[in-house]
């Protein structure tokens, strides 16, 4: 019987699961045991997604937490929760209801509670946000819209280049639950920050992104101030909202995997 710790790599919005492949090898290569499910009913491919927008298109926070929490609850073995954007909300959400053995939470989408709304933050939801029709249906990003979202940290050769790899339709539901996310008390953004029995969290941060600002992420792991859980955070300069898929995103990845070294699910391994 194999005595990896499981991973599971959970995306946000407009990326392929796919995406995650890179990381997915180089955790594999230390010992864990590293799977990268999509949302429920994500074609296999992006060149599928992209063929098939309708297949995502209104899905909420509650389905796709619902979808994970389904996956891993049929696993002997409970996983360390690794999410981006979106993701990181989702991450959140499971590891507060006690599924999941730690979760690294990067970049995380808006939970109930944080109250800042920055100005990048809005410009970047615009293409969503703008339509309430968008609520139910599934919408594609530009290459520009790319750019001031997920790339604008890097160069625009790149930003580009991973625009054309990666991206996919996504539903605009989750962006209208977590914008309206504090006017709803059983908000689907809503996530249980005080339970003193989780698993490790560690939040990471683009200081430069504009999808999800620093200043979300600060927010977010404020309100963890109650609960003696272990709760940290790690700030990268420079790095946007693209730094789980863009050149840099070894250094995440391994500062993610020296986190869970130290943390106490690792002793043994």
């Amino acid at each position: 019987m194999s005595t990896a710790i499981p991973v599971v790599f959970i995306h946000g919005l407009w990326l392929h699961a796919s995406s995650w492949q890179a990381w997915a090898d180089r955790f594999a290569a230390r010992g864990y045991a590293p799977s990268t499910p999509g949302w429920p009913g994500e074609p296999g491919t992006v060149a599928a997604a992209r063929r098939a927008p309708e297949a995502v298109a209104g899905l909420g926070i509650d389905d796709v937490a619902g979808h994970y929490a389904d996956l891993i609850r049929g696993r002997p073995d409970p996983p360390v929760l690794i999410g981006h954007s979106f993701g990181g909300l989702i991450a959140q959400k499971l590891l507060g209801l006690g599924i999941g053995r730690a979760a690294v939470a990067i970049d995380p989408a808006r939970i109930r509670g944080v109250r800042a709304l920055p100005f990048a933050q809005l410009r970047a939801a615009f293409p969503v946000l703008g339509n309430p029709a968008n609520r139910r249906r599934s919408v594609s990003l530009t290459a520009a819209q790319f750019r001031y979202g997920f790339g604008n940290a890097i160069s625009r050769i790149e930003s580009d280049e991973l625009f054309g790899r990666w991206t996919v339709p996504s539903p605009g539901r989750p962006l209208f639950e977590a914008a309206f996310a504090n006017l709803r008390r059983s908000s689907p953004a809503a996530v249980d920050t005080r339970n003193a029995g989780r698993g490790p969290l560690l939040f990471i941060s683009g200081q430069e992104d504009r999808t999800v600002p620093d200043a979300l992420t600060r927010a977010a792991y404020k309100l963890y101030g109650d609960s003696p859980a272990v709760t940290d955070l790690k700030q990268f300069p420079g790095r946007g909202h693209s730094l789980t898929i863009d050149s840099g995103w070894r250094r995440i990845a391994d500062y993610a995997l020296e986190w869970l070294d130290r943390q106490p699910i690792a002793a043994g391994r």
